[in-house]
């Protein structure tokens, strides 16, 4: 199953994936896509980990998504997030398609249950360089793809579940 939890920044997002995924039997893997840049990150990292306690195996793949859904075998990943992992791949000139292509294809092959975290960036003002604004399509696009392939769509506001496709 494939349920993808999408939400703005501090909603309550991972928190209530985290949730979802302990409802099924550990192990559970925790595939982690942030860089670790700055202090700042460094302290937010160790909030979730702490947080998450026993049962969970944190990988941490900034680029490979699909590398490491398509090896492992075991019932249950969480992957937070996209929008960090699409920044990665536009910070390295990826080609935004292709790796789109191949998570996309991981997800639809995979045989256990698998939750997908994201920012929902696109409810505010359109930024004013180009950047930002491909940041802004591109995190478009993917959210409209994981939610025609996802069974379950949930969309997190202030850390209120909203169930948008059950």
């Amino acid at each position: 199953m494939i349920h993808f939890v999408l939400g703005g920044v501090k909603s309550g997002k991972s928190r209530f994936a985290e949730n979802q995924v302990m409802f099924h039997p550990a192990p559970w893997i925790y595939l982690a896509t942030a860089r670790c840049m700055d202090h700042e990150m460094q302290e937010k990292i160790a909030v979730h980990q702490k947080r998450r306690g026993q049962g969970w195996q944190t990988i941490e793949e900034s680029i490979n998504l699909a590398d490491i859904i398509n090896t492992n075998n075991v019932h249950s990943i969480l992957v937070d997030c996209l929008t960090l992992w699409l920044t990665n791949l536009l910070m390295d000139n990826r080609n935004i398609k292709e790796e789109t292509d191949k998570f996309l294809s991981a997800l639809t092959t995979f045989h256990g249950n698998i939750i997908i975290v994201s920012n929902e960036v696109g409810q505010s003002i359109v930024p004013d360089n180009a950047l930002a604004r491909k940041f802004i399509n591109e995190a478009g696009i993917l959210h409209q793809k994981m939610a025609a392939i996802a069974h379950k769509f949930t969309m997190v506001v202030a850390g209120c579940p909203l169930n948008i496709k059950i």
